[in-house]
């Protein structure tokens, strides 16, 4: 698995009016290519009216998935646009639609190729780009008569806590990103003279939005 990843926050839909021709972008993020293509259908129908709908679409930890389509326009002037798009962002298991309603002047192989290009940024900038970071979910369990001091040393350093649990001992459910594992492992165990080990129960990526990280998300 991969460390980090861009893609989006959620759906995102905006737009925009190029000499008279009504541009609508939609964004969204998917698991694969088959709710990419279940995206693109629900707004083909949205839109059965419409003069065209541009799908682009990536998907893998790698993009090993990429599809477009100009759905009737110039070749070269639709898709392919949209797609590069997504590519320059750097993101992942991302769809965009780009629905054009025609306006009665026609622009040209450049001017489509830039009011394309326009339709899938403005869907993505309303789908918001986030970034996606992988955090071992880490569980340690230790005496009451340690918690003040491992608490203080958990919100000092900034690690992430899922939530606390109490019993005849203290649980920590926190998000540690994988490079500093370790050195949180040496802190709990220098914190605790050896007595309490650090058990990895998951990982999970985590949100970041606007550089912070969101745990509800």
């Amino acid at each position: 698995m991969i460390k980090e990843y861009k893609t989006l926050l959620g759906y995102g839909e905006a737009e925009i009016i190029i000499e008279k021709s009504r541009f609508i972008g939609y964004a969204s993020p998917i698991e694969n290519a088959e709710e990419a293509v279940q995206f693109i259908d629900k707004i083909k129908s949205k839109h059965k009216d419409a003069t065209h709908n541009v799908p682009a679409y990536v998907v893998g930890d790698n993009n090993e998935v990429q599809r477009y389509s100009d759905d009737g326009e110039p070749s070269g002037t639709a898709g392919i646009p949209a797609l590069e798009v997504i590519k320059k962002e750097d993101l992942r298991n991302v769809v965009v639609v780009i629905t054009r309603y025609f306006g009665g002047i026609k622009l040209g192989a450049g001017g489509l190729v830039r009011a394309y290009t326009k339709g899938a940024k403005i869907g993505l900038e309303a789908a918001k780009i986030v970034t996606k970071r992988l955090y071992k979910l880490v569980h340690i369990k230790i005496d009451y008569t340690m918690q003040g001091k491992i608490q203080n040393e958990i919100m000092q350093k900034g690690y992430l806590i899922k939530k606390t649990e109490y019993d005849d001992s203290v649980h920590f459910y926190l998000y540690i990103e994988i490079d500093n594992l370790e050195l949180f492992e040496n802190q709990i165990t220098e914190l605790t003279s050896a007595r309490s080990n650090v058990d990895i129960i998951g990982e999970e990526y985590l949100t970041e939005i606007d550089g912070k990280i969101d745990i509800s998300k």
